[in-house]
């Protein structure tokens, strides 16, 4: 018995000793990133807008930055395409999101914030943080505007757009989790996802 005991104290202390003979050192790689470095890479938005850098702009300069760098993908009328989804929608998106299978499209996401953020992380396709936040806003104001959510001449900054009130606010029910991973229950087509 005592014999046991001791074989097995013995294993345990070689065993320990492997684990700490094959872990790695990790002196002199890399180095803190500066605060500069940090905040460059932390961009997140939050839905109070906290994170939302200075700058502005209205539908109707979005227009033009639209029809040069979003209309390739989403339609010259922002009403989707093979290579990129609608991004437009009015009053039949609007009845959707009673039913038990909303369309899921820029009205269906409870704050205007979650485009901004997006859109400054993600577009143009393949080119995504390339926008300055004046871009940015722009096109978040123009897309608003296409979704009947916004006026065309409504100035969108830091401070107004946390309060834009989206249709699905008070009604929204995220995606159950093991759809998230499914391309094709998310909506996704030719790896363009909504």
């Amino acid at each position: 018995m005592r014999c046991t005991k001791l074989l097995v104290c013995g294993t345990v202390l070689l065993a320990g000793g492997v684990a700490l003979a094959q872990t790695p050192s990790y002196a002199n790689v890399g180095r803190t990133p500066t605060k500069e470095e940090i905040q460059a890479w932390d961009i997140a938005v939050g839905p109070d807008g906290k994170g939302l850098p200075p700058g502005s702009g209205t539908a109707k300069e979005g227009a033009t930055i639209y029809a040069a760098k979003c209309a390739a993908c989403h339609g010259p009328d922002a009403l989707g395409t093979e290579t990129g989804p609608r991004l437009a929608s009015g009053e039949a998106e609007r009845k959707s999101l009673t039913t038990l299978h909303p369309t899921k499209g820029i009205g269906y996401w409870p704050f205007a914030t979650t485009v901004w953020d997006y859109i400054n992380r993600a577009m143009p396709r393949f080119q995504g943080g390339s926008l300055s936040p004046n871009e940015v806003y722009a096109l978040t104001a123009f897309i608003l505007y296409r979704c009947d959510i916004v006026q065309e001449s409504d100035v969108l900054d830091a401070k107004t757009l946390p309060k834009i009130k989206m249709p699905n606010r008070d009604t929204f029910i995220p995606q159950p989790f093991d759809e998230l991973t499914n391309d094709r229950k998310r909506g996704c087509r030719q790896g363009v996802c909504p």
